[in-house]
């Protein structure tokens, strides 16, 4: 499993970064990125604690990468932040899209989609082709996702995402211990989001690009 959005007690989360590691290397994972949700009060912080918790590749078999997600981020500030994140030094960068669960501002994920910088847009919600095609055009990831609430949505992503080619991912958005997941399972959520075999398999791998 690699895992490519996850949350510590550094925002909404309920476990130290140590116990996060340690809780997905006993699931089985083979990378996990720290994506606490940042905006401009907070970005500098996060970069920095998710990438001390490094320190635990010395001791594990697992590869952890530092990262963010800009959350509830006006569109129109979004771009210097995603800018300020990579100077920052996050290897990974994750804008929360527009799920149906939550009052994100209409326009984010157009914004983000026309942005090279982002890596993924999380659970993006009734995602249109339009920007969904601009994510593909950018290189940025469209996430199918194991979260509560988020996961309504999943159907549409993959649904979409298949109509334009997008490069799509399976992360968990995890915030508790009970949301890790093993291999099987996000394969069952990419099959569950209406995608075939083959199609589930492509998308398991397409994680791989982070860590290489």
């Amino acid at each position: 499993m690699i895992d490519l959005h996850t949350h510590t007690v550094f925002s909404d989360g309920e476990l130290i970064p140590s116990e996060l590691v340690r809780r997905a290397v006993v699931n089985g994972y083979q990378a996990i990125a720290i994506t606490d949700h940042a905006d401009y009060t907070n970005i500098e912080q996060l970069v920095e604690a998710a990438e001390k918790a490094k320190y635990l590749e010395d001791v594990f078999d697992i590869t952890i990468l530092s990262g963010v997600e800009l959350t509830h981020v006006p569109p129109a500030k979004i771009e210097p932040l995603v800018e300020k994140s990579r100077k920052l030094g996050a290897d990974v960068i994750v804008v929360h899209g527009e799920t149906v669960t939550e009052p994100v501002a209409s326009g984010t994920n157009s914004t983000v989609a026309e942005l090279g910088e982002v890596d993924i847009l999380s659970h993006p919600g009734l995602i249109i082709e339009d920007d969904a095609q601009k994510a593909t055009d950018n290189d940025i990831c469209l996430e199918i996702t194991s979260r509560k609430g988020h996961s309504i949505t999943n159907g549409h992503v993959a649904k979409v995402g298949l109509e334009v080619g997008a490069t799509m991912v399976v992360n968990t958005d995890t915030h508790g211990p009970e949301d890790l997941i093993t291999t099987d399972m996000a394969r069952k959520i990419a099959l569950g989001s209406g995608l075939d075999e083959k199609q589930a398999d492509v998308i398991l791998s397409n994680s791989k690009r982070f860590i290489t």
